[in-house]
């Protein structure tokens, strides 16, 4: 099995919605989609109500999920970890191990547009056409990271 983390600052907007879009184009018995925030403010908490909603306009439930903070024995536990921005990238980085650490983290955008190291933006204080904006950029990058599981 197949096992892949989304991470963002939070774990309540981006990496959930990237977490159940993936989820949604991949076989679930071979794939595992987690997803978890580099920061420790949410934990325990729903996604954001916002990306709730917008997941919901396009058929998927990410209501289950619970905000969790990467850990160092998500290194061990995925085969892929894809972060949304700059900023997530070096925090998990510095939280490496070994080379084999560094070589799983990749900016999940990264994906759809090769070494352009685009971020997806915190929606968080924005409206809720950022969180419409964040979906369509997570959804093209899962179309890709779908292909290649």
């Amino acid at each position: 099995m197949r096992r892949v983390l989304m991470v963002c600052l939070g774990n309540i907007c981006r990496s959930p919605l990237a977490e159940g879009i993936l989820k949604s184009k991949v076989n679930n018995d071979e794939v595992f989609v987690d997803s978890a925030g580099t920061g420790a403010y949410h934990v325990g908490n729903l996604p954001d109500a916002r990306s709730i909603e917008v997941a919901a306009k396009y058929g998927i439930n990410i209501k289950d999920q619970r905000a969790r903070k990467f850990v160092v024995k998500d290194f061990d536990k995925f085969d892929a970890i894809y972060v949304m921005d700059d900023s997530n990238y070096q925090n998990i980085l510095s939280l490496a191990r070994s080379i084999e650490d560094e070589e799983k983290v990749k900016l999940i955008l990264n994906e759809a547009y090769p070494n352009k190291n685009l971020n997806v933006p915190d929606p968080y204080y924005g409206g809720d056409s950022g969180f419409e904006n964040v979906y369509k950029m997570l959804d093209e990058a899962c179309n890709f990271i779908s292909k290649k599981l």
